[in-house]
């Protein structure tokens, strides 16, 4: 378990984490989610012990980072995957990494194995692409079979495959009762793989909960509705706390109601219904609405460039 009290971070006059509290608890994936600059990676190195907090407090199962009598062999971490000895082979970094902690060379060839770079691991490690350097970081991470994993952007640079077998495997950690923190940009792969969210902003907690109940707070329990009589439908469901909204199509949106309860009403007033459907927005779009007033960096796009999208990057002319 990972827990972070009043965690606070002042690099001058800029506060990168300001009060922030929260717990991972094993058996689940936590996704870290936030803005660019919303302070993910500072927490991260705070838990690990390579940033020492302003204020506050971050443990592993009770203790800081830097107490850990046998930390390799308690947390795994992912926080930069080029972070190793260019001219040294995948192999041998792996081993000087497993000697400092008594670890023997079966290890090593299991996590070579389970990350799937036997072929590249006699080779020099400055000359991987990032997503065999990111499954390198991973092997490290894995090395001392911890309880605790701390993974900054896991995915980068990896292939639609090796994104599935990342998803796959931590949740099979996950099961095993680990302790999996994980942030990523990417989220359709946090709505797949995570079912615990911790979201900030500005270093400030925004939100920390189950990806099912973030989407449905985003979505607002709306329903599309189509029927045959459309005014009849409205008067119907009409009441306290409940709105609806129809398109140009004839479509009603409703909010307030399940469709159950929808579909019930419906039938006692024996309408017909041609379509009752519960809308869901999905991760990315919860995220963005939670985090519209948090994030530091914002783009435009001219009408020019939402005409012709190539000329946002390429500088063409039509």
């Amino acid at each position: 378990m990972i827990e972070a009290t009043a965690l606070t971070k002042r690099y001058g006059d800029k506060v990168a984490v300001d009060d922030l509290s929260f717990v991972v608890r094993p058996g689940v994936v936590t996704g870290f989610l936030g803005p660019n600059g919303a302070g993910k990676s500072t927490t991260m190195r705070m838990i690990m012990g390579l940033d020492a907090p302003t204020s506050g407090s971050v443990t592993v199962n009770g203790t800081a980072y830097r107490n850990l009598r046998d930390p390799l062999r308690e947390v795994g971490a992912l926080l930069e995957a080029k972070s190793i000895h260019s001219g040294r082979t995948a192999a041998n970094h792996l081993l000087a990494l497993a000697q400092t902690a008594g670890i023997g060379r079966a290890r090593v060839n299991e996590v070579i194995d389970l990350v799937g770079i036997g072929e590249v691991a006699r080779r020099r490690a400055g000359g991987f692409s990032l997503g065999m350097g990111q499954r390198l970081g991973l092997a490290s991470a894995l090395l001392g079979d911890p309880q605790t994993l701390v993974l900054d952007e896991p995915v980068n640079g990896l292939d639609p495959d090796g994104i599935r077998w990342i998803r796959n495997l931590l949740k099979q950690l996950a099961a095993e009762g680990r302790t999996v923190f994980v942030s990523s940009h990417l989220m359709s792969e946090m709505a797949q793989t995570a079912e615990h969210i911790i979201v900030i902003g500005r270093g400030r907690l925004i939100a920390d909960t189950t990806v099912g109940d973030i989407i449905a707070r985003a979505s607002g329990q709306a329903v599309r509705v189509r029927t045959t009589d459309v005014p009849r439908l409205v008067s119907v469901v009409d009441g306290p706390n409940v709105t609806s909204a129809v398109d140009d199509s004839g479509v009603v949106t409703v909010h307030g109601l399940t469709t159950d309860e929808i579909g019930i009403r419906a039938a006692q007033h024996g309408l017909t219904l041609l379509e009752l459907t519960a809308q869901s927005v999905t991760l990315e779009d919860a995220f963005m609405d939670l985090t519209k007033d948090s994030v530091e960096y914002h783009g435009h796009t001219t009408a020019d460039e939402s005409e012709h999208p190539a000329l946002a990057t390429s500088g063409a002319t039509p």
